[in-house]
């Protein structure tokens, strides 16, 4: 009796492990074309990273839409459509895509950023923000006599805020009255954020200020203390940032040996 339990657990054992490997080795075939499962795997995981579940129901969806996708796809073959030069190249474009995204993968779990060094990064960028924060308003001007003439008109009682709605270039802010809401100093341009951190409560530039942009007339309108947020609230952003970097410095230097006519 025992024997044949133990026969029975056996062949069930057996038949378990044959039906895993099956499924393990599944795949379809359309037209006699076959498409992996790995294909089918890499499907769900595209899914499942959208915030899909792993449902029976859900692989269900992602096989038929890989079958239609293969169905069209032979008929496209079939009229030539591989051939079409626009085709080829959006075909050759997403190859490289793919490519270029393996090697960052690749190269960024072979170069993780370290904890010592997120904390490096958030230790520099904190130094960078400062300790004060400021509420401004600005008017965007083309030419510096513009500017001149605003801060002239604002010293004669000329309303700010009109003559930012009325002559800023400043889409965003100038139906605000050119309020730029608070801000670190470091947020802006250089020119800007050191001309504004020289400011006092209530005052108005003196003399315009030149960025990339144009002329600008800035007041400020309040200040106070500034805290940076805290280590572990930006960290995944650090992380981020850094991984940038790395990745910048990798294909900098596989330029710089490249040949390139």
């Amino acid at each position: 009796m025992r024997s044949k339990k133990l026969l029975l657990l056996a062949t069930g054992l057996a038949c378990g492990a044959l039906l895993a490997a099956g499924a393990a080795a599944q795949s379809l075939r359309v037209n006699g074309k076959e498409i992996p499962q790995t294909r089918i795997e890499a499907a769900v995981k595209g899914r499942i990273a959208q915030g899909q579940p792993d449902t029976p129901q859900l692989r269900n969806s992602v096989k038929d839409a890989l079958i239609n996708q293969e169905i069209i796809a032979q008929e496209a073959l079939k009229k030539g459509l591989h051939k079409n030069p626009d085709v080829a190249a959006a075909i050759e474009i997403n190859r490289q895509d793919i490519l270029v995204n393996a090697y960052v993968q690749d190269y960024l779990r072979t170069h993780a950023v370290t904890e010592e060094a997120l904390k490096k990064e958030y230790e520099r960028i904190k130094i960078q923000l400062g300790s004060r924060e400021y509420k401004a308003r600005h008017i965007l001007v083309e030419k510096e006599d513009e500017a001149k003439d605003v801060i002239a008109q604002i010293k004669n009682g000329t309303s700010f805020e009109k003559l930012a709605a009325e002559r800023s270039r400043d889409t965003g802010t100038k139906d605000r009255g050119g309020d730029l809401d608070w801000n670190v100093p470091s947020n802006y341009v250089k020119p800007f954020g050191e001309a504004l951190a020289k400011l006092k409560k209530g005052q108005l530039s003196d003399a315009p200020v030149q960025s990339n942009f144009g002329w600008h007339v800035i007041r400020l309108d309040d200040e106070r203390a500034f805290k940076a947020p805290g280590f572990d609230d930006v960290k995944q952003n650090l992380q981020r940032g850094l991984q940038q970097q790395l990745v910048q410095k990798a294909v900098a230097d596989l330029r710089a040996k490249a040949k390139i006519e």
